[in-house]
């Protein structure tokens, strides 16, 4: 039974290899980010209840943005993944291409939708907020902060592009440096430009730290300026080292794109596209609906997500993992080793968030003894810490189920799996729980993170059938003159 258990389970050398070459610099990579964006949240916090919700809110709006360009490039991954596992160069250069052409098409789009109704998106958060004073210096702290920070998205996309067709040839160190380094940048300015002039007592000795004093504004400032430093890194290295990067290799000669791999990419990858998109504007909603219960619950949620982003950086890793080394297998036309590959990761993802979502509800008590907020808002986001860890585990096997079912192009599949579950479960049930019951956010955020035990059950039902195990890109010609 053991040996059973064991070879359905568990890895040999070889597989663990590989994956740590992956896994490992996604969660340095990761892992960092989330360290430092929860500073930011401690430092953005220090400023004041109405300023950590501001910022909650616009990162939230902000979101709808980057899932949006997630999915679209997701989408072109897909075929990139493939093409780099059988090793088509053309391929790789014009999925490459494609990402290029969708980010820019995203920026514009999504810049001038932000820009000239922004104010309008975060007005909606603060409609559970008695006191309004209170309300609209929220809303002008997020008005500043999310003007600011429109300045940062072409280098966000561009970044993302190149990175993305970096990792489906499974080289993920540059990425992560160039994040480190981002990352880091964005905390020194951060102390730079939040504060005002103030002292600084380390290890007993005393000196002054001079700041601009800018708030939220110097927030946002610090974040855009690190976005093009890592634009230029990552810019920089991948055209330097072309050998390694094959497929910028004459990506810019010209903006040669298969018509079949553009109308292969629409079908396949719309449905993942509309899948972000709405998925997106269902958790905003649903975060719209914890915000009926007011300012309080607002930034307790905020310290919420902040720690749960920093105890997740092993679920997004292995989202990736699951997209690259299940991708490659079925690009070679492996179905077998595609399945085997991906019980292993379920395996491992499944495991190691049990553990970390106990470790999560252990420091619920901590954490917010962290954030410069009420009392109110301490408690609330202690409860709320241990809800967050205990479904840890159920969010995890979600995500990487999610990523298997996109990995073999069953996007539409994902799309009802993901999205239009959203909506017509937790979506409605927060809606239902805000506006016609008088449960705290407490409760509501309860049964929000459970009812997806119903998705689960479906996506167990989903992997044991291998529909999803498919090569997309088999027969597709990419040669270029």
């Amino acid at each position: 039974m053991f040996a059973t258990f064991k070879r359905k389970f568990i890895g040999d050398k070889a597989f663990y290899r590989t994956l740590l070459v992956i896994l490992l610099p996604l969660v340095i990579q990761q892992g960092f980010t989330s360290f430092v964006n929860m500073l930011d949240t401690l430092m953005v916090g220090s400023l004041g209840e109405e300023s950590l919700s501001a910022v909650g809110v616009v990162n939230q709006i902000l979101m709808v943005f980057n899932l949006t360009l997630f999915g679209g490039l997701s989408g072109i991954s897909i075929f990139g993944s493939q093409f780099a596992g059988k090793m088509d160069v053309d391929g790789m250069r014009q999925s490459f291409r494609a990402k290029m052409y969708f980010g820019a098409a995203v920026i514009a789009l999504g810049v001038s939708v932000l820009f000239f109704f922004g104010d309008r998106f975060i007005s909606l958060f603060m409609e559970g907020e008695v006191d309004a004073e209170r309300a609209a210096f929220a809303l002008q702290e997020g008005h500043d902060y999310l003007r600011i920070m429109l300045v940062g998205l072409p280098a966000f996309v561009l970044v993302q592009g190149y990175a993305g067709s970096m990792r489906e040839m499974g080289k993920t160190v540059a990425i992560m440096v160039a994040s480190v380094i981002a990352v880091l940048t964005n905390l020194v300015l951060n102390f730079l430009l939040i504060y005002d002039v103030r002292e600084l007592t380390v290890c007993g000795f005393t000196f002054t730290m001079w700041g601009a004093g800018m708030g939220v504004r110097g927030a946002a400032l610090a974040t855009v300026i690190s976005r093009y430093v890592e634009l230029v890194i990552v810019l920089t290295y991948a055209h330097l080292h072309q050998n390694r990067y094959v497929f910028l290799r004459g990506a810019f000669r010209n903006g040669y794109v298969p018509l079949s791999l553009l109308k292969k990419v629409a079908i396949t990858g719309s449905p993942l596209l509309l899948n972000e998109v709405f998925w997106s504007l269902g958790m905003t909603f649903i975060n719209q609906c914890y915000s009926t219960r007011g300012m309080s619950a607002l930034a307790a949620l905020n310290i919420t997500s902040t720690a749960w982003n920093l105890f997740c950086i092993i679920m997004f890793a292995m989202g990736n993992a699951v997209s690259i080394l299940v991708g490659q297998y079925l690009g070679r036309g492996d179905k077998k080793g595609a399945r085997d590959v991906d019980t292993k990761l379920l395996f491992i993802t499944v495991v190691s968030h049990i553990v970390l979502g106990a470790g999560l509800a252990l420091c619920s008590g901590l954490i917010p003894q962290l954030f410069d907020v009420t009392e109110d808002a301490r408690a609330l986001a202690s409860k709320t810490l241990i809800i967050a860890g205990l479904s840890l585990p159920i969010h995890a096997f979600l995500h990487a189920t999610y990523f298997t079912i996109r990995s073999g192009g069953k996007t539409l599949i994902t799309f009802l799996f993901d999205s239009v579950y959203t909506w017509c479960v937790p979506a409605v049930l927060a809606f239902v729980l805000s506006r016609f019951t008088g449960a705290d956010v407490v409760t509501m955020y309860f049964c929000i993170q459970f009812v997806d035990v119903v998705k689960l059950v479906i996506g167990l039902f989903m992997l044991k059938s291998d529909f999803w195990a498919n090569n997309i890109v088999d027969g597709q010609n990419t040669k270029e003159a």
